[in-house]
């Protein structure tokens, strides 16, 4: 779950089921009571319908935890805290880092870094396109060593340049006004 409408779907299921639940957040549900085979399964199936899943595996679930940690952190947080990513999830997930590395390589088929880049650039161009901050606020707000640092991964994920990026933005606008 990485939205508040996914929370809502998941907390309209637990409810059609009746079943109590605590605490339902990004990627864990928390129930006061034990849950048959039976209402697990339709769950299951009733969430798999509006495209989400029930994870059951260790594996997949601590994934699933770091993917949601890096998620909140770069697209709910306002500012990037100063500390290292892998220093972050280590300690909020309560593992070595190497092993939630490795463990989410052999899941996922990408390494954490690269799906933490993914996410900074995909929070950039969200940047570029509804917030009014130039190349350098961006990049200092997502915790790029430099201007040239972001500007470079943002053109290797996305084949174009911040500025560019921005530029194709504006002539969609122009052109929308000229309608």
């Amino acid at each position: 779950m990485v939205s508040l409408r996914c929370k809502l779907m998941v907390q309209e299921e637990l409810k059609k089921l009746d079943l109590k639940h605590l605490v339902v957040e990004l990627g864990a549900v928390e129930l006061l009571q034990d849950i048959s085979q039976e209402q697990r399964q339709l769950l299951k199936q009733n969430l798999l319908k509006s495209g989400l899943e029930l994870l059951d595996n260790k594996k997949s679930i601590i994934v699933e935890k770091i993917k949601n940690s890096i998620i909140e952190l770069i697209h709910f947080t306002e500012e990037q805290p100063k500390i290292n990513y892998s220093d972050y999830i280590s300690e909020k997930l309560g593992y070595d880092y190497t092993y939630l590395s490795n463990l989410f390589s052999e899941v996922k088929g990408i390494t954490i870094q690269q799906f933490i880049i993914i996410h900074k650039i995909e929070k950039a161009k969200e940047l570029i396109l509804y917030e009014e901050l130039n190349t350098s606020e961006i990049s200092y707000r997502l915790n790029y060593s430099s201007v040239a640092h972001f500007s470079n991964q943002f053109k290797k994920i996305t084949g174009l340049t911040p500025s560019f990026y921005r530029k194709l933005k504006e002539k969609r606008q122009g052109n929308l006004e000229d309608v």
